[in-house]
């Protein structure tokens, strides 16, 4: 599923119009990444908790020269799903 089918799907259970809830898939995306920018995880109760893990720097080697490099420390994204959607997968 892309992000249209995601707002026709919203626009039919929630019976609003596909604009609307383009606006509202929106920003909740857009309220997820800001509250991850600040560092602070988002839980949606059963659904899962998004939260910023930090990867450390390491070393790793280039595939074509096989030279040592470093490859740097950085803060990615992570998702840990709730049980209710675990059950509704499994």
């Amino acid at each position: 599923m892309n992000k249209s089918e995601l707002i026709d799907s919203i626009a039919d259970a929630a019976d609003i119009s596909k604009a609307c809830a383009a606006r509202a898939l929106d920003a909740a995306i857009d309220g997820i990444t800001a509250a991850l920018r600040k560092g602070d995880p988002v839980s949606l109760v059963g659904f899962g908790t998004f939260s910023v893990k930090h990867r450390p720097s390491r070393s790793g080697r280039n595939p074509r020269t096989n030279e040592e490099i470093t490859i740097a420390a950085s803060n990615v994204p992570g998702f840990k799903a709730g049980k209710a959607l675990k059950d509704a997968v499994n």
